[in-house]
């Protein structure tokens, strides 16, 4: 028994080894696998870190740095949305693109963008980036909504997606409709009171300052006062006022004078919108004379800029034909005083005399209703004369002009507003105000709803489709009015120094990645007056914070524009 015993205890014992040591092997091969699949794992990330160290490098370009320096040949290397790199890359991209040949610039900025509204019912804006474009300041006539509504409407765009970067200036106008209406007179102190109160409103919701569009009713109504009291708010915010001036044709200098004296009264920067010399007895003369007036104005401390298009033909209502009398009493009224024959005829006397104080002639400005050209009636009768002069359609209808133009105003109001292009520019005077070192580039287009079509204003102008690349391929590369650094920096970092937009504008390590890439012997303007909506050729690649939204000439579908909130931006009182 005792043996047994023994044997059977030794039985259990060997049982117990060989299961412990056989536990103890596997148990080794097993940590063994998982320090050989962790090894293998990490030197995977390894590998594919080392493979894409960045999402895209731009490799063998001409760098134009924004800031008015001579090109160098670089690479720039892009990751998580900004520029991480300029110069040698030695790692690579997720994406390589093959710059050789082409120039790489900061994205091109439109210091006056007409896109605010049509952004919520489509964010693509291929129209504007296919010119190169990744940031838009909007806003003449300010925001699509009241001021109470405006940080809903910039998380709205930023919920549904923009391909450019996006800001907005916050009228003047809307805060006085929303007080008084849109007639004319005075307001109240009390009036005024909240007319600064929607102002504050609206700069701590993000806007970047107060527009004006003095030209039309009911901006028009007004006082240089008025706009001083709602441009200090706007000051206190760190905004900026912007203005379309109450006229750019005779009277330019007197109304450059009153946007300096906001500036200086309200202690504000200001921003004169689509500087112009539009009156043709003018031409030579008037736009030398507003540019030193400006230049005046630094000298003494006024921080003042300006931007323009392009173009020889602004684009506008026909209801500027009509002196702003005429709407004082509000739009509704107006459209009734206009089917007047008496009313009618004291407006075509009026129309012969010229400008009047509170009304740009733009008429008279452009010499006559031959160089006023219809480009949007609205009507289907109408549209047949598209793009001929009011007095060529008069004619074919027996008509008298000023009566043509009226009649197709209110067959369109008051659901559209036809418009008209009116020659009032020489390319002299293009030329000139182009040269003045604070001079900026902006369309006063709107992004098309989709590609192809007129801007969403309703306005068939070729800036729409064509202001940018036209600036390389009509000023730099033909006429050689300004050199390929300087027309880039009008482009780049002078409308982001403008916008105090520090993080974009130049090519820098750290700025946001908002880029431009070209070739500059093939880029063009192929938009016309006749094909106002054809897409330019030579801008290859665009990129929007580091993101690529037009790829060999195509828009992607990418939406990776930002809201660009003005430095007032606080929720709180």
């Amino acid at each position: 028994m005792p043996g047994r015993r023994r044997f059977r205890i030794y039985i259990k014992f060997s049982i117990w080894v060989n299961f412990s040591f056989g536990t103890i092997f596997l148990m080794k091969q097993l940590l063994q696998a998982c320090a050989l699949a962790c090894a293998v794992i990490a030197s995977t990330a390894a590998m594919a870190a080392e493979e894409f160290a960045y999402d895209v490098v731009i490799r063998n370009g001409r760098l134009l740095d924004g800031l008015g320096n001579p090109w160098v040949r670089a690479s720039i290397a892009i990751k998580d949305g900004r520029i991480a790199r300029i110069g040698r890359c030695e790692g690579r991209g997720r994406r390589e693109i093959d710059a050789r040949e082409r120039y790489v610039s900061p994205g091109w900025i439109d210091l006056m963008d007409q896109s605010g509204e049509v952004l919520q019912r489509n964010g693509l804006a291929e129209n504007k980036l296919l010119q190169g474009v990744t940031t838009a300041i909007a806003g003449e006539g300010g925001t699509p909504v009241p001021a109470a509504e405006i940080d809903a409407y910039f998380r709205g765009l930023e919920t549904s997606g923009i391909s450019l970067n996006f800001g907005s200036y916050y009228s003047s106008a809307q805060a006085r409709v929303a007080v008084m209406g849109d007639g004319a007179g005075a307001p109240t102190m009390a009036q005024l009171e909240k007319m600064k109160e929607l102002v504050a409103t609206a700069m701590r919701a993000g806007a970047v300052g107060i527009a004006t569009a003095l030209i039309y009713p009911p901006d028009s109504f007004q006082s240089t006062q008025d706009l001083v009291e709602l441009a200090k708010v706007a000051a206190q915010h760190n905004g900026i006022y912007a203005s379309h001036m109450r006229d750019e044709s005779a009277a330019l200098l007197s109304a450059i004078g009153e946007s300096i004296q906001i500036g200086e009264q309200a202690g504000i920067q200001v921003e004169v919108f689509h500087f112009k010399g539009a009156y043709q007895p003018g031409w030579g003369e008037l736009v030398p004379q507003a540019i030193a007036l400006i230049d005046g104005a630094r000298v003494r401390g006024v921080n003042i800029g300006a931007d323009m298009y392009l173009y020889a033909a602004g684009g506008t209502g026909l209801d500027i034909t009509v002196p702003n009398w005429v709407w004082e009493r509000g739009i509704e009224q107006g459209l009734k005083q206009l089917r007047s024959p008496r009313v009618r005829e004291r407006l075509k006397r009026e129309l012969q005399g010229g400008s009047q104080p509170g009304w740009s002639n733009l008429v008279h400005a452009s010499g006559g209703w031959d160089h006023v050209v219809l480009a949007n009636a609205f009507d289907e009768h109408y549209d047949q004369y598209r793009y001929k002069s009011l007095e060529y359609i008069g004619k074919q209808l027996g008509r008298d002009p000023a009566d043509v133009a009226w009649d197709i105003l209110l067959k369109a109001a008051p659901k559209n507003r036809a418009m008209a292009l009116f020659f009032m520019m020489s390319e002299g005077d293009i030329e000139t105000a182009l040269k003045a070192p604070w001079m900026a580039i902006g369309s006063d287009a709107g992004a098309a709803e989709r590609l192809g079509e007129m801007d969403a204003i309703g306005l068939p102008h070729p800036r729409a489709y064509g202001n940018f690349p036209r600036l390389l391929a009509e000023y730099v590369r033909k006429r050689k009015v300004v050199t390929l650094e300087d027309a880039v920096r009008k482009l780049t970092s002078l409308p982001a120094t403008r916008m105090r937009l520090f993080d974009r504008g130049a090519l820098r390590e750290g700025l946001w990645a908002d880029l431009t890439i070209f070739d500059f012997d093939r880029i063009q303007d192929n938009a016309t007056y006749e094909n106002p909506v054809a897409v330019p050729t030579g801008v290859d690649y665009v990129l929007v914070n580091g993101q690529i939204v037009v790829d060999e000439g195509k828009h992607t579908g990418a939406k990776p524009g930002k809201v660009l909130r003005g430095s007032g931006f606080s929720l709180t009182p």
